[in-house]
């Protein structure tokens, strides 16, 4: 007796509730295991479960679940009655209790010393433990140098990591288990109009190999869950995994569950399967599960489909409206847009009329100006060219030939350089482009700009040279 006190009193120290005969029914709930209450009060408390075995929320649960999922029959959220540890006595009278006051006191401050040591260890040894597996598995994955570097949630690592485990030990053929958090998993089935089947491995238990083996990952089973229901497993090492065992009070492995969705991040628990089952069990009772269950996800449906058709409808008259609105502003703007038109089509007339008057003018100017500058430019290339030399052994003979099949010879020094050629062609009146290239045949050689430098006899063309003018284009 003065144990189970001891406990109490630590554990209302501890966690601020002041309530007995709460604390009473959180501390059965753990079989007084006071480190088990402690961390599963101070660490899960804000994600609510709509347990089977309290009746005080069954109201709320069949409430919210109206506006999302339908009503929920009471007797689907109290399958599993959870187990009163035995040998727990009457509490003691109040002369008891203020004899042993003093005691009480003395032992409760040591068990609140002792309770929170505990915490803190447990609390120091997940953290720590957590580190480790993230870290451990992205040194795994930095070694694969074509996995993009993204930064997943600790809850999908620990999904993924989980599925990747599972995978190795129990081959493919196993349900398709969400590779992402459980909060994620049950709003994905939520969206699917489906319900949460869970799954929590223990790797130390004796079942857990051939119930895994001979009943999770049959053909068969797989099959109906990957059909009926969105999966999610946790490993109740990991952090999500723990949480999840403690929020839906697992005592016996393996263990299953199917739950979903309810309003106010809240959760409706439809079923616990406990211990080893058989294929054929499991079977049957998912399939109770998913009839009792049918009419519930029916009415999420339809009310969605209903909310959806809704929409298009509003959209629809919305889009009708926004049309005729468009249509008279069209019949508006078309009216402005041709009295505008008319006006701009006077104007424009006009402004074309003089426009040609004067590009004809200009292009008159500019034709006269382009004679002008080529004449100059063809006696300022022939002055540059000077007085052509007579035949001799440093005199070199180029034959040009032009696009037209005109043909022009001229002797120049075996020093003039190439750009000689270029000023005596640009000094005749026989091309009308500027761009040109001189190239020689045989072998064929373009003596372009970069070779304007070169002496005739440096480029090969001593003595003699016969070269043709090609249009650049």
């Amino acid at each position: 007796m003065a144990d189970f006190d001891d406990k109490l009193a630590c554990f209302q120290a501890v966690t601020g509730l002041e309530d007995p005969d709460l604390c009473t029914e959180i501390l059965t709930a753990h079989g007084w295991d006071l480190e088990l209450a402690i961390s599963a009060f101070t660490t899960f408390h804000s994600a609510p479960f709509d347990n089977p075995n309290n009746n005080n929320n069954l109201g709320s649960i069949d409430q919210s679940n109206r506006d999302s999922w339908g009503d929920v029959e009471r007797s689907e959220l109290t399958r599993q009655e959870s187990e009163q540890v035995a040998g727990v006595a009457a509490p003691p009278g109040l002369a008891w209790k203020l004899i042993t006051l003093p005691i009480s006191v003395i032992s409760g401050s040591l068990g609140l010393i002792s309770g929170a040591i505990g915490l803190g260890i447990w609390v120091a040894g997940g953290v720590l433990s957590r580190s480790i597996g993230v870290l451990s598995w992205v040194s795994g994955r930095s070694g694969d140098s074509s996995s993009p570097l993204i930064s997943l949630p600790a809850a999908a690592l620990e999904a993924l990591d989980f599925v990747a485990g599972f995978e190795r030990e129990y081959g493919t053929t196993r349900p398709n288990f969400a590779t992402e958090g459980f909060m994620d998993a049950l709003q994905r089935s939520r969206r699917e109009f489906k319900l949460l089947f869970v799954y929590l491995h223990s790797p130390d238990h004796p079942d857990t190999p051939l119930f895994c083996e001979r009943s999770l990952c049959s053909e068969a089973m797989a099959t109906f869950i990957n059909e009926n229901f969105v999966s999610w497993g946790g490993n109740i090492r990991s952090s999500e995994g723990f949480k999840m065992s403690n929020s839906l009070k697992a005592s016996r492995f393996p263990f299953c569950a199917v739950v979903m969705a309810a309003t106010n991040q809240r959760i409706a628990l439809l079923q616990q399967i406990e211990g080893p089952k058989s294929p054929e069990q499991m079977l049957t009772i998912l399939q109770r599960v998913i009839e009792e269950s049918a009419h519930v996800l029916v009415s999420a449906r339809l009310d969605a489909e209903e909310r959806r058709n809704n929409m298009r409808l509003r959209e629809e008259q919305d889009a009708a409206y926004q049309a005729a609105l468009e249509a008279d502003q069209a019949r508006e703007r078309q009216r402005k847009e041709e009295q505008e038109r008319l006006e701009r089509e006077a104007a424009e007339a006009e402004r074309k009329l003089k426009e040609e008057e004067d590009a004809r003018e200009r292009a008159v100017r500019e034709a006269a100006d382009k004679e002008a500058a080529l004449a100059r430019r063809r006696q300022e290339k022939a002055m540059s060219l000077g007085i052509e030399p007579e035949k001799g052994p440093d005199v070199t003979q180029v034959l040009v030939r032009f696009p037209t099949g005109e043909r022009k010879e001229r002797s120049f020094h075996s020093t003039a350089t190439i750009q000689s050629l270029y000023d005596f062609v640009d000094s005749l009146d026989c091309l009308g482009v500027e761009k040109y290239s001189l190239v020689s045949n045989f072998p064929r050689a373009v003596y372009g700009p970069e070779k304007h430098f070169l002496s005739l006899k440096e480029a090969g063309l001593h003595p003699q040279a016969s070269l043709f003018v090609e249009v650049d284009s």
